[in-house]
């Protein structure tokens, strides 16, 4: 197939063997055979390496500890049965979680491309795999999970305006609809404005979950320990349960992957990339485990159950006229997490627009700011349509089985890269044990899944296929005049944005 400017809608077929680079392919070759362009290359309009390990490491905890540890942990609970089950699951969870990190952590070095699990499972399996990452992150994964993020952000921080009901979905919408704006327009401005709000908005959500464990621990020391007598008692051990337990608690610690998703950001991604993953992980992990220990010291079986925001009961029951910290605790943590995943979502379709996989109008690059800001606006006008519509929240019944099966996906380019290429430089290499380990999991979770919830599994994978013809019709073989409409898109936002295609080399 005839190679193309970055600026079209095309792909060509081997994409992801060289990968493409923006403005002409004969000036690209002659800058690469000469030091002196080369040189000149380097200061050209491209991603500045801004995120320093600190920052790397606030952007994971900050994804990571979103809503789910303060409104539902109630999930692993309810399929786990007992509340001793459960924080063995919250445990099992957080150690398969830094296995999978460190597995991205060799795929992040081998291949220093930000776009995360569309990169690797490109470079392992070609365009089409990558491009059906692309297409479900662009339905369901990102928008759906910045939505449900930026709804909850806003119903708890009006919760103190109508504490006996529910603030009306009127303000609820148009208070997530804002803080979208408002954190797109921080994200457009300045990374630097981006790694601060994450810095302090992690720091603020980890002080309020040391806030419930100090009251968990001082309620214990009271003697308080009827709820741990039988920490066993009603356990299920249906291989469907457990699985749904898995998939509650993973999805709590959905967001391990985001530092990969910039790794064309980072400085020094190929040390500070894996210290990240390293210290974030058990700090996760160890907080999640002593909060859960605090919800189970305090509140009952039932209570938790029956609870639409544990944190919020738990402050309720322990925290007296202090109680109002908890949702303002809430909305701090939706805050961050959502800052950080605009951050890093926002580099995924600015990565699959550069190859030719979205239009290319969202791979252009502020000259001012050297920020994606098409990208970025593309990818709030999608969070807000959602926003709106009223089935949001179901949508995110299909999003765990559709990421466990892309993160298997990925994890399986691993190996496969591992066999294809083996004289590839690898600055980290994990031990081989460690993708075997994930992969069976992965493979008991996906499996297991479809016989607990064929509906979910169904839908989801109905999503999955019908990027194929999408797949056929817009970039394998399009036709004349959605590239002719791109052309005219990439026109305008190019003057409209003040942007530019990017112009770094990529190996």
């Amino acid at each position: 197939m005839t190679r193309i400017q970055a600026s079209d809608t095309l792909i060509p077929r081997q994409v992801f063997e060289v990968p493409i680079e923006a403005g002409s392919d004969k000036k690209a070759r002659d800058r690469s055979n000469s030091a002196t362009d080369t040189s000149s290359q380097s200061s050209g309009v491209k991603l500045k390496k801004q995120i320093g390990l600190l920052d790397g490491v606030a952007i994971i905890v900050g994804v990571i500890v979103g809503a789910g540890i303060f409104v539902s942990p109630k999930g692993v609970l309810m399929f786990s049965g007992s509340i001793g089950q459960s924080l063995i699951v919250w445990v099992l969870c957080g150690v398969l979680s830094m296995v999978g990190a460190l597995c991205y952590a060799e795929l992040g070095t081998m291949i220093p491309k930000s776009g995360g699990d569309y990169a690797y499972i490109g470079t392992a399996f070609g365009p089409l795999p990558a491009f059906l990452y692309l297409w479900v992150a662009l339905l369901i994964l990102v928008p759906t999970g910045n939505a449900i993020t930026a709804l909850t952000f806003a119903q708890y921080l009006l919760k103190p305006f109508w504490p006996s009901c529910e603030a009306p979905i009127e303000a609820v919408q148009l208070l997530a609809a804002a803080m979208i704006c408002v954190l797109t327009v921080i994200n457009c401005y300045n990374v630097k404005w981006v790694t601060r709000v994450t810095d302090i908005f992690t720091g603020t959500k980890v002080v309020a979950l040391m806030v419930i464990v100090g009251a968990g621990v001082w309620y214990l020391a009271g003697g308080n320990t009827d709820y741990w007598d039988q920490p066993f008692s009603g356990g299920h051990k249906e291989p469907g349960y457990i699985a749904l337990a898995f998939y509650s608690g993973l999805f709590s610690y959905s967001g391990w992957n985001y530092l990969n998703f910039v790794t064309e950001e980072l400085k020094d991604p190929y040390r500070n990339l894996p210290r990240a993953i390293c210290i974030s992980m058990p700090v996760v992990t160890i907080i999640y485990m002593v909060t859960n220990v605090a919800y189970f010291s305090v509140l009952s079986t039932d209570e938790i159950l029956t609870s639409d925001a544990v944190a919020v009961t738990f402050g309720d029951k322990m925290l007296g006229f202090l109680s109002w910290i908890m949702p303002f605790a809430v909305a701090c943590s939706t805050f961050g997490s959502l800052n950080g995943a605009i951050f890093a979502s926002s580099r995924l379709f600015f990565v699959g627009a550069r190859n030719g996989h979205l239009p290319a109008a969202i791979s252009l690059i502020n000259i001012n700011c050297l920020t994606p800001v098409p990208s970025l606006i593309f990818l709030c006008l999608i969070t807000l349509m959602l926003l709106f519509i009223k089935d949001t929240y179901v949508l995110i019944n299909y999003v765990s089985y559709v990421e466990a099966l892309f993160t298997l996906v990925s994890v399986s380019g691993l190996l496969w890269l591992r066999y294809k290429q083996p004289k590839t430089e690898r600055p980290i290499r994990v031990n081989l044990s460690l993708p075997i380990i994930y992969l069976i999991v992965c493979l008991f979770l996906v499996i297991a899944s479809c016989t607990q919830s064929p509906t979910e599994v169904g839908v989801g994978t109905v999503i999955i296929l019908s990027g194929i013809p999408v797949y056929y019709l817009t970039i394998h073989n399009p036709v004349q005049w959605l590239a002719d409409t791109s052309q005219t898109i990439n026109m305008w936002c190019s003057k409209f944005f003040i942007c530019m295609p990017n112009q770094d080399k990529f190996d």
